[in-house]
């Protein structure tokens, strides 16, 4: 499943379905003062985003070219519009060992971050109905028990952005969608109103900054974490990015003339997903994506740093 490399000084902890964790070699020393879970103990961990790409819980072949090094770019852009926000990427001093030198071969798709005490909470935040939300809101008439007006369609734009978190599964798990009061049971009051405050501050900063290059946050992700120093909450992992948002072009949503699936055609990989569900019943092993897919769903990814950078 995965592409993890052999790097000088830092030790291969953890892969997931599209990145790979490495703390450095000194974190993995096994002595009185020195033991444990690396993730746990090592004050860094360098994140580098693969080419893999994901669809209905598969890692799918072949890989997406120069994807990692795209939303690396994408991920770094946004943290420097937001400078306000608390992140991951201060590198912290600390003397018990050496933090060694990002490898070359990765550092267009590597992040050196500190570790935090994450909170099992994704913090999704909708400024249009769509996807998971609008199914929900067809069946309930909420999002995530979050009362919304009657007779609303798929892409309509919301009255203001709402947060609907979900929990975090165990790995193996599927995520689950929670309620605000819910998230208190797990992180606390004071925790899960920081969370929600946050998650709507970015979006409405990050929307405005999109509209203004012509494109158009449909609704976004972000995890948050505990800075283990101060205890400040911390804005890590990718952000906002094609695989973590969902990004629309605003000219074309604007076109009511047009199909719908035209006006909500996403920088992400929906063209991933349409043709596997088109070509796929999701049994068994997926088939090798075609070609034309993979340099499809390439350029989207392409398309959207360029048009957000201008």
């Amino acid at each position: 499943m995965t592409d993890a490399l052999d790097l000088p000084g830092w030790t291969h902890v953890y892969s997931g379905k599209v990145r790979d964790l490495y703390v450095p070699d000194a974190a993995m020393l096994d002595d009185d003062s020195w033991t444990g879970d690396p993730l746990t103990i090592s004050p860094v961990v360098l994140v580098v985003a693969s080419d893999r790409v994901s669809a209905f819980d598969h890692v799918l072949d072949p890989a997406i070219p120069g994807k990692g090094a795209l939303l690396t770019e994408l991920t770094h852009w946004w943290f420097e519009r937001l400078p306000e926000v608390p992140n991951h990427l201060a590198q912290p001093l600390d003397d018990r060992f050496e933090i060694p030198a990002v490898p070359a071969e990765v550092a267009d798709r590597a992040t050196l971050c500190r570790t935090l005490d994450m909170f099992p909470i994704e913090c999704v935040v909708r400024g249009y109905l769509t996807g998971g939300g609008y199914k929900d809101y067809l069946a309930t008439g909420t999002i995530g028990g979050i009362p919304l007006p009657e007779g609303l369609s798929d892409g309509d734009r919301l009255p203001e952005p709402v947060f609907t978190p979900a929990w975090k599964a165990p790995l193996g798990q599927h995520d689950e969608n929670i309620s605000y009061e819910r998230t208190v049971e797990l992180v606390g009051e004071t925790v899960a109103a920081q969370l929600r405050a946050l998650s709507l501050e970015i979006f409405a900063k990050a929307s405005e900054i999109a509209e203004a290059r012509g494109v158009i946050l449909a609704d976004t992700k972000f995890e948050f974490g505990a800075d283990r120093e101060t205890g400040i909450v911390t804005l890590a992992d990718e952000v906002l990015t094609s695989d973590s948002s969902r990004y629309w072009d605003a000219s074309a949503y604007a076109d009511l003339e047009a199909p719908l699936a035209s006006r909500l055609a996403s920088f992400d990989k929906q063209i991933v997903r349409d043709w596997l569900a088109a070509n796929w019943d999701q049994a068994g092993t997926p088939p090798v994506l075609p070609g034309e897919i993979v340099e499809q769903t390439g350029g989207k990814y392409r398309e959207l740093l360029e048009r957000l950078r201008g």
